[in-house]
């Protein structure tokens, strides 16, 4: 069984908070398999009574009755009435439709084409459901444009997020066992999406791959009223080449011209960026002055939130291993509670000719923690010469307290170089150095 201790641990610590609880992500990472299997499990362990824990699942036709907002509203606390506790899973609750109120429509259920004053949406019934004392409400939602701005607009202080991610390095190989440098190959290869990770392995390519045209552009498409997928597509290829690479909308722009023979403009790329993290497919991390303490620029690093899904878009070739080493570094340090930004200087130094010169420096990521702050770059290679000094290049022209940390694909422990500065293996970074 694949565990997901560290959401079912919030859901614990949140259960009757007198909020709902809202769990997002993008669509298969695993939200339905957390309440209903491994939540609705511990509940039922705790003692909670069958009969008190309602799963309705807005996917399923079975229940495409309850997409009407006011009847399933109703069916909900028909249901809880005469119960003392009661424990709702309302799963995908974006498809719940929004409806011109009533009132206004002489009793008639009339889809509303925008929201407004006098409709009622999925907000309005969560909110309504979660003011009733014996229910405890648990929703998910897999697309941010339908569910995560509303948790800002609407919701406000009115909710408590869970934000789900695929599994995790530490979640897939409490799973798979075995030696942790096979795992990580293997993760890196695949990544975590739970059907993958069960599938055989000549099976998890073709559903990666299908992922994308069945369910995430699909998706993309329906909720922003697109009608071609051409572009999105070729903007998709593009990001999962530069990930870990600093690029902005014009690069993007430049890049899909020369390989697609098109234009397209850098706020339509812009945009598309913007579809593509709002389903959850895409994290940013912004560049960060580590002097001056400020965010900065217009460039910025994308990565996928899925080692296996970035793949897909390559058909599985991947040559700068490099890449794929900084996702999963990053995924990681999200998924243990860091923020993370890529750090970036300037400095002046002496040229080969004894002249001054402003030179411009990064750091693969700037991550913090409570009380733990590190430089951190990642590498495959530390035997060349040449790799090595490029790498630390950045620690050493950088002078201050931080602890400085090489991330180095090979099978060993945590140790320090002859600069003071860290080095520890990718598994030990993943399993054990972040951790706590």
């Amino acid at each position: 069984m694949i565990t997901r201790d560290r959401y079912l641990a919030k859901l614990i610590q949140n259960k009757n908070n007198g909020f709902p609880k809202v769990v997002t992500g993008i669509r298969r990472c695993g939200k339905s398999y957390l309440l209903s299997e491994i939540y609705r499990n511990y509940l039922l362990e705790q003692g909670v009574s069958k009969d008190c824990v309602l799963l309705i699942d807005l996917d399923n036709d079975l229940y495409a009755g309850y997409r009407n907002p006011i009847e399933l509203g109703q069916y909900v606390r028909d249901y809880c009435k005469d119960k003392t506790d009661c424990y709702v899973f309302l799963d995908e609750i974006q498809r719940v439709n929004t409806i011109i109120n009533p009132v206004y429509t002489d009793g008639e259920i009339v889809l509303a084409k925008e929201s407004g004053e006098n409709t009622i949406s999925f907000v309005e019934v969560v909110l309504g459901l979660s003011r009733e004392k014996n229910i405890d409400l648990y929703v998910t939602g897999s697309n941010s444009t339908m569910l995560s701005s509303d948790i800002v607009t609407e919701f406000r202080d009115k909710a408590t997020h869970i934000h789900l991610s695929p599994l995790s390095f530490e979640e897939y190989f409490a799973y798979a066992g075995g030696s942790a440098t096979e795992a990580v190959y293997q993760y890196m290869q695949y990544g975590g999406m739970p059907l993958a990770v069960i599938k055989e392995e000549d099976e998890r390519r073709d559903y990666l791959k299908n992922l994308f045209q069945t369910t995430y552009f699909k998706d993309i498409l329906e909720h922003n009223n697109l009608y071609k997928s051409e572009a999105l597509d070729s903007l998709c290829n593009i990001l999962s080449e530069c990930i870990g690479q600093p690029i902005n909308a014009q690069k993007i722009s430049d890049t899909y011209k020369s390989v697609t023979k098109k234009t397209i403009d850098d706020q339509t790329v812009e945009r598309y960026i913007g579809y593509f993290m709002d389903a959850f497919l895409l994290r940013e991390a912004k560049r960060y002055d580590v002097k001056g303490r400020q965010e900065i620029g217009a460039q910025r690093k994308y990565y996928f939130v899925d080692t296996g899904l970035r793949n897909a878009r390559l058909d599985f070739v991947f040559p700068d291993e490099g890449q794929l080493i900084e996702n999963l570094i990053y995924n990681e340090l999200i998924y243990n509670g860091y923020s993370v930004n890529v750090g970036t200087y300037e400095t002046v130094e002496k040229d080969a000719d004894g002249k001054s010169v402003r030179k411009s420096y990064e750091i693969d990521f700037y991550a913090r923690k409570n009380n733990r702050f590190y430089y951190i770059q990642a590498t495959s290679d530390m035997a060349n010469g040449k790799t090595r000094a490029r790498e630390i290049k950045p620690f050493t022209a950088l002078r201050d307290e931080i602890q400085k940390v090489l991330v180095v694909n090979k099978p060993i422990g945590e140790t320090r170089d002859e600069n003071g500065f860290t080095v520890v293996g990718l598994t030990d970074f993943l399993l054990k150095f972040i951790k706590g």
